[in-house]
């Protein structure tokens, strides 16, 4: 979704606008939820493990060194986000990868690609927005330096 696009023809219908933005509210929260789940080291080590090969739970909590409460809590979190689903075998829980979110997420942080480059290119490409010819130029240290402005608090003249 880019800032600025209106592909949507719905929203040039009676209602479409307000169903469109409650779909987006939708996909923010679940953005929301994915991010907060993969600000955790551990939770990014259980879906990389589990986007590798489903996992049982036991495997994942030896593999970290947590205990099962605390990969349970770890889990929850990522099933709330989406990330993955339980799956039920007998007495063993295993855990597969649901990648959508991971999509969903590509796409959101895909919107910056544009403006994505050299750090020193996007800012020389600003600096040239605002006219500035050289941006590494200090404006303070023109012809007239110091004119105008008043001398730091303390000193004499």
């Amino acid at each position: 979704m880019s800032p600025g696009r209106d592909d949507n023809p719905a929203r040039h219908q009676p209602g479409g606008a307000a169903q469109d933005d409650a779909q987006d509210d939708r996909r923010d929260g679940a953005l929301d939820r994915v991010l907060v789940a993969l600000a955790n080291p551990h939770r990014r080590d259980i879906v990389y493990l589990v986007g590798l090969q489903p996992r049982a739970v036991s495997q994942l909590a030896r593999h970290r060194g947590l205990s099962l409460p605390a990969i349970h809590k770890h889990i929850s979190i990522l099933v709330d986000a989406g990330l993955v689903t339980r799956h039920k075998r007998g007495r063993t829980t295993y855990l597969t990868l649901n990648r959508r979110p991971l999509a969903h997420l590509q796409d959101w942080v895909g919107q910056f690609h544009t403006y994505w480059g050299a750090d020193r290119a996007t800012y020389d490409n600003y600096a040239r927005h605002l006219g500035i010819d050289d941006p590494d130029a200090d404006p303070d240290a023109g012809g007239d330096a110091g004119a105008g402005t008043d001398p730091p608090s303390g000193s004499q003249p």
